[in-house]
This record gives structure tokens, C-alpha cells and sequence, in this order.
């Protein structure tokens, strides 16, 4: 048991031993607790001053058991609340879904006992492959319910989203997934009025409607890489690389980050992509060990240019 659980959490964890354990001994309570017997006695005093009637029996075969017709309030959580909690694991813990993990356990037990109205979009959210971040925007919890299981349904969607802090557009989606990276959240969708994919930003989704209709998805989806492709578009510099090498020879070395692969013959392929640093996206394809050349921009040209004479000049001898 570790030793930084507070008095309040080891009254918890009592209570809860005695009710799966009726009957259960100060030395078995102890043993469990990683504490003495005399203390047992004061979590059990906690239990009762809370409410609960503990009650205890002397001797060999004594132990204390929850009181006859006693019943400990279930949990009541609102759907806002649960969604958050869940969120938050989902923030900060890689293996909320997984029953063999202690907070994946803890959030499965609070599943089990939450109304159907309220377990379904929880635990929809719940499966949602996590990622760590640093303090990301948090998006609304009814709002990242509504997208899941409009994914889930296949629904087309129409949100309030928030280009900037003083404009809005409205726009019909067809969701196709919710995906958390590095603690950020994004709704990956196709975009009615753009005819193109959109990595949408939760936290700037002020409201969504789910609409009448369905949509099917692309049958290869890999939401995590497609999400990845997405953010590699858009920005200042637009860039196109040609290597000599063929797809399966490039790729397991190429970071996704950097744009889109594809194959033009079996011995060369084109990286097609955009960036907003030129200097950081030459550094990455440096990292390359196969012959290329940069197509277009000039901007990442001459970023490829300035850092091979650095490399030049840092191969130089040192002379007295």
C-alpha cells in the first residue's frame, strides 16, 4: 500500500474491504491497508462519522461487516461529469481503457453503475486513444460526446467553430473520428463546403447539431496517421521532395509530420507537404539516409543550402 494516500482514501479503501469481505479482521484490514491495527479502528471511527453504520464483533472469529439493511448512497454523476472525469484520465493516463490497469479498473467500476443514458457516450470517449500533452485547451465534454458518437452513427454533423477569437463559421461535417494528440483534441472530418479533408479543433467547437443522413468513410482509415497527414498541410511554405529511393525504402524513415508519401515509380517517390519553419523541416529530412532533392520551395532551398555549409564548415580541421 503506498504511503501517500490520505486518511480520507484509506477509509475509502477500508470501506470497500469490508463490504467485498463481510466478517473481514483488524489484521486482515491492516495487512491491506499497510497500516497497524490501532489505526484500522480510527478509519473505521471516519466510516461511521460519514454515515455508515460499521458495525464490529469481539473474539477469534469477530470482524466487522457494514450494518444489517445499511446501503452506502451510490455514486451520481450528471453526464457532464462523468464525460469530464473520463476526459481527464484520458489527459493525463495512456491506459484509461485498459481493465488490467488501476485507473482503467477505477473507471470500468464507475461504468458499471452509470445509467445507460449516461455510460453509452462515456464510454465512447473512453476508448479514445490517448495522448500526453502540456496543459492543451480542455474542449466541452457534451460537445466531444455529441462528435464520438456522431462518429460512431455515422452522422453528419453542423458546428459553430471558431477561427478566431471574434470569428465564427458555421459548417456541415461528416465526422469520421475524434483523436487526441499530445493532449490536444481533434475532430478528423470531411468538410461539405471545402469537398476536403479537416483536422477540427475541439476546444474551438462552440456547438455541434448532429443532421439527418449518414456518410460511409474511407474503408482505409487509420485516423491517427490521417490526422498526422492533416497537420502537415496548410502552413506558409509549401513543400515537394523527390527521393531516389522507392516507397517502402522511404517511408519507415520518414517522420509522418513532414507530409504526404507516394510512390511515383518502383525506384523513386515524392514527399508533398508544407511548413512554417523551413530551417526545422530541413533538420528532419537531413535525418534521411536517401538520396533526394527539394522540387519546390525556394524557402526550403535555401534553408537546405545555409545548413550544408554549417555541416562544411564544422567538418573543417582546426588549425593554431
Amino acid at each position: 500500500m503506498k504511503d501517500d494516500l490520505s486518511p480520507t482514501s484509506r477509509a475509502l479503501l477500508l470501506l470497500e474491504l469490508i463490504q467485498n469481505s463481510p466478517g473481514i479482521g483488524a489484521a486482515r484490514l491492516s495487512e491491506r491497508l499497510g497500516v497497524s491495527e490501532r489505526a484500522i479502528g480510527r478509519y473505521v471511527g471516519i466510516v461511521r462519522e460519514a454515515g455508515v453504520p460499521i458495525e464490529s464483533t469481539r473474539g477469534p472469529y469477530g470482524g466487522y461487516r457494514v450494518g444489517r439493511g445499511a446501503r452506502v448512497p451510490p455514486l451520481m454523476f450528471t453526464t457532464t461529469e462523468a464525460l469530464a472525469l473520463v476526459m481527464a484520465a484520458l489527459d493525463g493516463h495512456h491506459n484509461a481503457a485498459d481493465p488490467a490497469d488501476p485507473v482503467g479498473s477505477a473507471l470500468g467500476k464507475i461504468m458499471r453503475v452509470l445509467p445507460e443514458s449516461v455510460a453509452s457516450p462515456v464510454d465512447a470517449v473512453r476508448r479514445i486513444p490517448a495522448g500526453r500533452g502540456q496543459d492543451p485547451p480542455t474542449p466541452e465534454p457534451e460537445t466531444t460526446a455529441i462528435l464520438v458518437q456522431a462518429c460512431s452513427s455515422r452522422n453528419p454533423v453542423r458546428l459553430a467553430y471558431r477561427l478566431q477569437p471574434d470569428v465564427e463559421r458555421e459548417m456541415d461535417v461528416d465526422p469520421w473520428a475524434v483523436v487526441v494528440r499530445h493532449g490536444r483534441w481533434y475532430l478528423l472530418c470531411w468538410s461539405h463546403a471545402k469537398e476536403a479533408r479537416r483536422a477540427l479543433r475541439i476546444d474551438r467547437i462552440r456547438k455541434a447539431e448532429v443532421l439527418d443522413g449518414t456518410f460511409t468513410p474511407p474503408e482505409d482509415l487509420n485516423p491517427k496517421e490521417a490526422l498526422v497527414e492533416q497537420l502537415s498541410e496548410g502552413w506558409k511554405y509549401p513543400v515537394e521532395v523527390i527521393f531516389e529511393g522507392s516507397f517502402d525504402e522511404v517511408a519507415p524513415c520518414l517522420p509522418r509530420t513532414l507530409g504526404k508519401l507516394e510512390a511515383i515509380s518502383p525506384t523513386t517517390s515524392r514527399l508533398v507537404g508544407s511548413t512554417e519553419n523551413a530551417g526545422w523541416y530541413v533538420a528532419q529530412m537531413a535525418e534521411i539516409h536517401v538520396p533526394f532533392r527539394i522540387v519546390k520551395s525556394p524557402e526550403l532551398q535555401a534553408a537546405a543550402e545555409a545548413l550544408g555549409r554549417r555541416m562544411l564548415q564544422a567538418a573543417q580541421p582546426v588549425t593554431d
